[in-house]
């Protein structure tokens, strides 16, 4: 047989020769881009200005140089906020600008890397676009090659926003701005190349991006946990996490270049150990196929199938919210005492949680971030319909006796109550961990619910009108969330403010509860909901 027909019938150039591994590179580069062109900006102008932004908070915050000194002396002797913040290792705008955002730029580097991999190579196999776009002469290893371009790409521009950004605004000198540039892009790199690794054991991209956001969690907690037992970032489990490199390359504190290096061993590594991989399966397989029937237990409805889909991911967002309220329980006597007489820092708290005392405003501030983030969940479990849908699994339920509606419900009903649950475990971590106020703090995390939902209507409303729609309800949420975030740092209006839905809601605890928002956000995300259930049932499916 013919080089040109084993090329065509297996769906790859053959194996002789390097460049015809990956022939086909740049196309599939530039369709990545081309694909990515709105995704891949949003998330790198987010990470830059996490970062970019921070001097400037700071230096309202902490004017000083005893202010800022200060802030040394209480992370020394507080494990909590260094657990969840990282060490302060020195009180140069810079450095404290590290502590504060590094980890947290890393973690979102990490998140687009394994999104954008994962995306072009694993989520491509399975749609089936993969084998079509194989049957010409694309290499075996070009699929893959283009996806970590694209990763490198992105991640390489984040490195250089930071820097330059970080030089103009921190104004302590490039080598720390550099320093902190290049770890970041190391981070994200470092699990391109794991979702990378990943992607060739899944047959489901679901399961590999879920997968790999759980080694990202556990390199966090490992940080964490290494940070709360060292003031310097010397612990054995900081330097197990490619989270707890980035603070180890002390950027603003007397750089260690040479930690660098094991981002690029790490990355070179990881890339290697792909390659073998890809070139050792078939196109659409993986190395742990997913288990052959019978499932066990009975699936007689709509809904029970939904929730047998979707109960893995309530799972994880239930422990991980157990967690983190426990973790954030857990630092807010901590917290107050941060804040100290610093007026700026206790103007941001009661921006985001209210005047009504520091530690209320600070609790009511951590469950809005619970709320925002509970915000991701919603729209997650509502494009689940959208994943349904275009790889073509929900029509065979369709044709049966069940009706668009019932279909789409089952969805909805575990993604809004879902949201419920979730909420109210992360108020159970929070009380926990701060040690009482359980009622108050629940009910906090309750009033948050109708925001949450509003987000997650409008997903459903975008998937209901369209589904090449769908993707925005994640633009929506994510801008509800960096506006929470960012906002009161930036002093921003509070008009501006008010776009998200989380603007409107009374600060709970120790605020007054204020009923008219609450209902009519409540009816808004009811009208919204059917508006996308009535398009839904009006349209076509996609083929």
């Amino acid at each position: 047989m013919s080089a040109a027909v084993t090329a065509t019938t297996t769906g790859y150039a053959p194996r002789t020769g390097g460049s015809r591994q990956l022939a086909g590179t740049g196309a599939l580069l530039r369709l990545a881009l081309r694909r990515d062109r709105i995704m891949m900006p949003v998330w790198i102008y987010v990470v830059a200005l996490t970062v970019v932004t921070m001097p400037k908070t700071l230096k309202g915050l902490y004017g000083t140089d005893a202010e800022r000194a200060g802030v040394l002396d209480t992370m020394r002797t507080n494990s909590s906020l260094r657990a969840l913040y990282g060490p302060a290792l020195d009180d140069s705008l810079g450095g404290l600008t590290v502590w504060r955002v590094g980890a947290y730029a890393a973690v979102f580097a990490a998140a687009m890397s394994l999104l954008i991999v994962v995306r072009h190579t694993r989520d491509e196999e399975e749609s089936g676009r993969q084998e079509m776009v194989s049957a010409a002469m694309v290499g075996r290893r070009a699929p893959l090659t283009a996806a970590l371009l694209a990763a490198l790409i992105a991640n390489a521009t984040i490195a250089v926003f930071i820097t330059v950004g970080m030089a103009v605004t921190a104004g302590d000198g490039l080598a720390g701005a550099l320093a902190l540039g290049l770890a970041t892009g190391g981070a994200g790199m470092v699990f391109a190349t794991m979702a990378a690794i990943v992607a060739q054991f899944t047959e489901s991209a679901r399961l590999a991006r879920g997968a790999t956001a759980g080694l990202l969690g556990v390199a966090f907690v490992l940080r964490a946990a290494g940070d709360a037992g060292s003031v310097d970032g010397s612990s054995v489990m900081t330097w197990l996490s490619p989270i707890g490199w980035l603070e180890n390359t002390r950027a603003y504190a007397g750089e260690r270049w040479w930690v660098l290096l094991l981002f690029a061993a790490a990355v070179l590594a990881q890339g290697a150990a792909a390659y073998v991989l890809a070139g050792r399966r078939d196109i659409g397989m993986s190395f742990l196929p997913s288990r052959p029937g019978p499932a066990r237990g009975r699936i007689g409805s709509a809904a029970a199938l939904a929730w047998r889909l979707q109960r893995g991911s309530v799972l994880g967002w239930s422990l991980a919210f157990l967690a983190s309220g426990a973790a954030l329980g857990g630092v807010t006597n901590g917290a107050t005492d941060l804040v100290g007489g610093s007026a700026d820092t206790r103007e941001i708290i009661e921006r985001m949680g209210g005047q009504s005392g520091l530690t209320d405003a600070f609790l009511a501030a951590m469950v809005g971030m619970l709320g925002m983030v509970a915000a991701l969940y919603v729209v997650q479990a509502v494009l689940r319909l959208h994943a349904e849908e275009t790889g073509q699994r929900a029509e065979p339920v369709l044709t049966g006796a069940v009706g668009r509606l019932r279909w789409a419900a089952g969805h909805l009903v575990i993604a809004f109550g879902g949201a419920v649950l979730i909420m109210l475990l992360g108020g159970l971590g929070l009380a926990a961990g701060y040690g009482h106020d359980l009622g108050p703090i629940l009910a906090a995390c309750l009033v948050q619910l109708p925001a949450v939902w509003v987000l997650g209507a409008v997903a459903a409303l975008l998937y209901g009108l369209a589904p090449q729609a769908a993707p925005a309800g994640w633009a929506v949420a994510g801008a509800a969330l960096l506006l929470g975030w960012l906002g009161p740092a930036l002093k921003l209006p509070q008009a501006v403010m008010n776009l998200s839905p989380f603007g409107h809601l009374p600060k709970l605890p120790g605020g007054t509860m204020d009923w008219p928002p609450v209902l009519v956000l409540t009816g808004l995300a009811a009208v919204l909901v059917a508006a996308g259930l009535a398009a839904l049932r009006r349209r076509d499916l996609s083929n």
